[in-house]
């Protein structure tokens, strides 16, 4: 939780300022308009609890693929 931003308005700012930016949101809430308002913007997301491997094995794929267009 950040002061006066949430994860997904601080992602949306900075993609429309580098649209090609990756963005892995990573959080622990499980409110369903929430993951799926991430899902529509086209974010990639990992909820909590997740062990390194997993955390290393997504942003090894999510840097694998072509950029947000």
């Amino acid at each position: 939780v950040m002061p006066e931003v949430n994860g997904p308005d601080l992602a949306r700012a900075l993609r429309r300022l580098h649209p090609g930016l990756r963005v892995l949101l990573v959080t622990g809430y499980t409110d369903d308009a929430v993951l799926r308002s991430i899902a529509e913007d086209g974010f990639d997301l990992l909820r909590k609890p997740f062990t390194p491997l997993e955390l290393t094995s997504r942003v090894r794929a999510i840097l694998d693929r072509p950029p947000p267009r």
